[in-house]
């Protein structure tokens, strides 16, 4: 499916830089029970399912490319120059690109303000792939000192401020501001203290992938077991989040699913 005016300024998929991507995939298979098939993009690149339904990209490029091994959202654009111009007058840096990935279509990885890092995608995005579907992230989190700002950052390069009948509604909710796509929330920018020196990532200004489980415990067992760690256990057992990091260093959260 072509990005449509509904789509642009949505996250529209969820990519992993690894070093070894076999031994990633052994990871999330184990925690998420992900099952994999070839991406089409070449034998590095392999495409996550949950129940035979997209979830994530997962590319063994950390080592080749020199990137961070990381969790990174793409956001969907109609013009990916475009788009990569007003990151760069807003302040915001271009790492990669705009890379051409044929016939599907082309990717830049950016960073705002902060040093959050995100990822622009112009061209088809997964048909059914959206934030809280089966098995996909449920929602992302910017971790970020000032929301406000980010969200006039965000807002401006990813056209939800211009798209009055496009994919997104922004509310301002305390020190949050609240990403809606559908009427579901997909994202939120939170207001915190983060500081991009910070010796712990999870303390770095970031974007965080949470995924929900049914049995959390059990998928944390597992986590550990496979050589993960667990960086913040936090909420009640009502609404529990677990923050971890797989064993190449990327970091992900699990929340509790209601019962």
């Amino acid at each position: 499916m072509l990005v449509s005016a509904d789509v642009v300024g949505a996250p529209c998929w969820l990519s992993l830089a690894a070093r070894d991507r076999k031994a990633a995939e052994r990871f999330y298979g184990a925690v998420l029970g992900w099952s994999y098939r070839p991406s089409g993009l070449g034998r590095a690149i392999t495409v996550a399912e949950h129940d035979g339904v997209p979830v994530a990209g997962i590319a063994e490029v950390a080592a080749q490319l020199a990137v961070p091994v990381a969790w990174t959202a793409y956001f969907a654009v109609a013009d990916a120059d475009a788009a990569v111009a007003r990151v760069r007058e807003r302040g915001g840096t271009v790492g990669v690109g705009p890379v051409p990935y044929p016939p599907q279509g082309r990717a830049a990885l950016a960073s705002d303000r902060e040093g959050a890092v995100f990822g622009l995608w112009e061209g088809q995005v997964t048909a059914g792939w959206k934030v809280g579907g089966a098995g996909a992230p449920v929602w992302l989190e910017l971790h970020t000192r000032d929301a406000f700002d980010a969200a006039l950052f965000y807002g401006e390069v990813l056209e939800w401020i211009d798209n009055e009948a496009g994919c997104c509604e922004v509310s301002y909710e305390e020190d949050r501001v609240v990403l809606r796509q559908d009427g579901e929330a997909v994202a939120r920018l939170d207001s915190g203290p983060v500081e991009a020196g910070s010796p712990q990532p999870q303390r770095r200004p970031r974007w965080l992938v949470h995924f929900r489980c049914a049995a959390l415990d059990r998928a944390v067992a597992a986590a550990l077991d496979h050589g993960g760690t667990v960086v913040e256990d936090t909420g009640s057992l009502e609404r529990r989040e677990v923050t971890l990091q797989d064993p190449d260093g990327a970091l992900f959260t699990l929340d509790q699913a209601p019962s």
